[in-house]
């Protein structure tokens, strides 16, 4: 039973740093928490149950389709608003106020459209299990966590051995330096938002798969904060560290004291972080970001 606990929890964990990576990225470029991350996956799999029921896609094109959307949505907000909150030299509480914003009216837009009617996709999922080890566990589960760990491993080669990866954690390092060492700053900051929107609309569709896809559903963007600040805001590891361990005690609080209080227990963990170690498990220090 725990073991099977485990994987379910690892599974959903899994999920929770697909969001919580791309938010751990935006925040080591600008320094302030993307409130509206969350709608970036909810885009998505909106986007996936609309070319997927009311067109004639094939599932997995839809779900390509709705990744799209949800990395072309974040690159619009980049674009649109918090490029032209930073032009103006602002403090950075006013992106976080934007994103605000932003996440209220991606969820009115959704439920004005779509309204409030819980949506599922429109083929048969793979709810049986297999037996491993003594336990039973779900095919769904398996299918996400297979999925998910590819894309972060990609995610880490990405950020360790390539230029743009060298470029993102220069930035983070000091944003004026490479500059002046020749990085196109607005340039990698879009490309880490269009990343950032893929890996929430990926989140997103997988959610969608295991739950259902609804008009609030961003909210799920509140466990990428919780991971990103339990595992070191700004960490990438850190962030995937967070994600899972969020997953897994998620996950054993439902099986195994109530599922009611899953949240309550998600959110005293960010309280009892905050109080005894706010720089996160790997150390990342926050002192004076927003």
């Amino acid at each position: 039973m725990f073991f099977q606990q485990l994987i379910t929890g690892i599974s959903v964990g899994g999920i929770y740093a697909l969001l919580a990576t791309g938010y751990s990225l935006i925040y080591s470029l600008l320094d302030f928490s993307n409130w509206s991350h969350g709608e970036f996956a909810m885009v998505g799999a909106y986007i996936a149950i609309v070319f997927s029921t009311m067109l004639p896609f094939p599932f997995l094109v839809a779900a390509m389709i709705g990744v799209a959307g949800g990395a072309l949505v974040s690159w619009l907000t980049e674009k649109v608003v918090y490029r032209r909150i930073r032009s103006t030299g602002g403090p950075n509480m006013f992106l976080m106020i934007g994103a605000m914003g932003l996440s209220s009216v991606f969820q009115q837009a959704a439920n004005l459209i779509f309204t409030g009617q819980y949506r599922s996709y429109p083929f048969k999922l793979p709810v049986s299990t297999i037996k491993i080890a003594g336990a039973y566990i779900g095919v769904l589960d398996l299918i996400s966590l297979i999925i998910t760990a590819i894309i972060l491993i990609f995610l880490m080669y990405i950020i360790n051995k390539t230029q743009f990866g060298l470029n993102v954690r220069g930035i983070a390092c000091n944003q004026w330096g490479a500059k002046i060492l020749g990085v196109k700053v607005d340039s990698c900051i879009s490309k880490v938002f269009i990343l950032a929107g893929c890996l929430a609309g990926v989140a997103g569709i997988l959610y969608g798969a295991k739950y259902n896809v609804w008009p609030t559903m961003g909210n799920i963007g509140l466990k990428a904060f919780i991971s990103s600040v339990l595992g070191g805001l700004g960490s990438v590891p850190g962030a995937i560290l967070g994600a899972v361990l969020l997953g897994i005690i998620e996950t054993l609080v439902s099986a195994y004291v109530s599922s009611s209080l899953r949240d309550f227990f998600s959110f005293a963990l960010l309280i009892v972080i905050l109080l005894v170690k706010p720089s996160g498990l790997l150390g990342v220090d926050v002192q004076d970001k927003a």
